[in-house]
């Protein structure tokens, strides 16, 4: 008996675009459903569970980036942002809103369909010992992570927001404490390597997040550098 075929959700308010992704897709074997607007996505997300949600950055009412957002904050389905605009910035933005890759518009729908692939391929990849476990809160080192809000809490009780790679990263390493990754095992568990920017990013990723976890850059005491290794996250984790 064969698997039922994933089940995609895009999401444009044009519907010129809306068909065309749709009669792509289908041809390549997937389930799809589509949505005008922000209104429209939540309805459907109510009523149907989705494997990836191709979303548009520019829409009517709440845009793409908010969504995105939200999206993120309850959930871990895989997002694929489309954009009329082709500015580096939108792309950063976006992958910081929690997006798992960024295409501009206008596109091969090729290219679009191999991007899909590769986020969904990832999306199923992780090996048993890395799927994460249904945790709401870790605590390490006196800092608390909570997954819902994407907040992380000094000792002192600040709070102190993460951007989405920022806090995709830090839950890989809370995940698994003590375990030495490579840099190409973060890239792949984080964002892939299609939504890097640049070939040794995962090493700037970790600079910002030592800066918000107040961790010394020159002598790191929680998220430490295994030399021509990778990254470990030297702290007990508590996951509750």
């Amino acid at each position: 008996m064969s698997a039922s075929p994933e089940h995609l959700l895009v999401v444009d308010d044009d519907r010129e675009i809306r068909r065309l992704i749709e009669e792509y897709l289908t041809q390549a074997g997937y389930r799809v459903s589509t949505a005008a607007d922000g209104k429209a996505m939540r309805r459907l997300m109510e009523q149907h569970c989705f494997d990836l949600v191709v979303l548009d950055l520019m829409l009517p009412g709440e845009d793409g980036l908010s969504l995105c957002r939200d999206l993120r904050s309850r959930s871990n389905i895989p997002v694929l942002m489309l954009t009329a605009r082709g500015a580096e910035i939108d792309r950063i933005v976006g992958l910081e809103m929690g997006a798992d890759d960024y295409l501009a518009k206008p596109f091969n729908p090729r290219e679009l369909l191999a991007r899909i692939r590769s986020i969904l391929r990832r999306a199923h990849a992780l090996p048993p010992n890395l799927v994460p476990e249904e945790v709401a809160v870790f605590r390490f080192a006196g800092w608390t992570l909570e997954v819902a809000s994407r907040n992380v809490t000094a000792p002192d009780g600040l709070v102190v927001p993460l951007s989405g790679a920022e806090f995709r990263l830090l839950r890989v390493l809370l995940e698994h404490p003590h375990r030495v990754f490579s840099r190409d095992q973060l890239l792949e568990l984080t964002n892939g390597r299609e939504a890097i920017l640049f070939d040794r990013s995962i090493d700037v990723l970790v600079g910002r997040l030592r800066k918000r976890l107040r961790d010394d850059g020159k002598e790191p005491a929680l998220i430490k550098t295994v030399r021509g290794e990778g990254y470990v996250l030297a702290a007990s984790v508590e996951a509750l």
